[in-house]
């Protein structure tokens, strides 16, 4: 069960956005997140607190493939982004690290800036607790969800070759 806060952004928030380009020399997690949402929201690292979400509308992480992009938001603390619509490559790229992504534009829609929620992965369930609302995602297949639950990609194959299982 995830918990935190909301971020919540519009439509189209591009991986320059997420990540400015001008940092992409730096490869530390810790180093990217010092700089994640800056050119849209320059608070927002002061703000986010471990736990945290993103909300975001339509189409977000669009853009280049550049993985920054999620990592910066997965290093910064957020444990996870809700949005209308993902781009495909962003989408695949959050998953190779670990960050989930979930999809419900009722919830992207109705779900404010700085509502508490809490969040079922396994079953898709956003809870508002601010205002009481459910709202549905739709679950990550077995597969998706062990790489998730595992860290992403790198720690998943790291488990399954030290023979841990995942």
């Amino acid at each position: 069960m995830l918990k935190g806060f909301v971020h919540k952004y519009g439509e189209n928030v591009d991986t320059d956005a997420i990540i400015p380009a001008r940092y992409l020399n730096v490869s530390e997690p810790k180093a990217l997140a010092e700089h994640c949402m800056e050119d849209i929201d320059l608070d927002f690292v002061k703000k986010v607190k471990p736990g945290d979400f993103i909300v975001a509308t339509t189409n977000f992480g669009c853009g280049s493939s550049r993985e920054h992009a999620p990592i910066s938001i997965k290093a910064s603390g957020v444990s996870a982004v809700i949005a209308a619509s993902f781009a495909r490559i962003f989408f695949r790229n959050a998953i190779n690290i670990g960050l989930p992504l979930l999809e419900s534009a009722e919830a992207a829609e109705k779900i404010n800036s700085d509502d508490e929620l809490e969040i079922d992965l396994e079953s898709g369930v956003i809870k508002d607790l601010t205002t009481g609302e459910h709202f549905a995602a739709k679950p990550y297949p077995e597969f998706m969800s062990r790489l998730i639950k595992a860290g992403g990609l790198i720690e998943y194959t790291r488990e399954k070759l030290c023979g841990r299982g995942v």
